[in-house]
């Protein structure tokens, strides 16, 4: 069984062209922790192209978060700022990243903008 993060990063990668993250380039690291145990996933945005890949490799920006909060995020459940903010999650590099990448996660159901809708369903 593939978790919400799984799929999350698969659609991204599979999409290839996010054009809500056309004006952005750089390299971008979740790494979610889970006790000694961490998970690792690679953005590269090139002007809205977009590769993912599940390893741990340098980045311009690196995100540290539990797998729980970031499967909210994915989910449209949390908000990336609000976590940030809290202390849920943390920034080491360039914070506009995070806010650019930010704009792909689904809001809340009854939000309205150019967000992405989430399927929970089988790719």
């Amino acid at each position: 069984m593939v978790d919400t993060t799984t799929r999350f990063f698969e659609d991204l990668d599979r999409r290839g062209f996010e054009p809500l993250l056309v004006k952005t380039s750089g390299t971008l690291r979740f790494d979610l922790h889970e006790g000694a145990r961490s998970t690792h996933w690679l953005l590269e945005i090139d002007r809205g192209r977009v590769r993912v890949r599940p390893e741990d490799g340098e980045a311009d920006t690196v995100v540290g978060t539990g797998p729980r909060i970031f499967g909210a995020l994915v989910e449209g459940r949390e908000n990336a700022i609000a976590a940030l903010l809290r202390g849920d999650m943390t920034v080491v590099g360039d914070l506009r990243l995070v806010l650019q990448i930010e704009r792909v996660f689904p809001g809340p159901p009854d939000s309205r903008g150019p967000r992405h809708t989430f399927s929970r369903g089988a790719a």
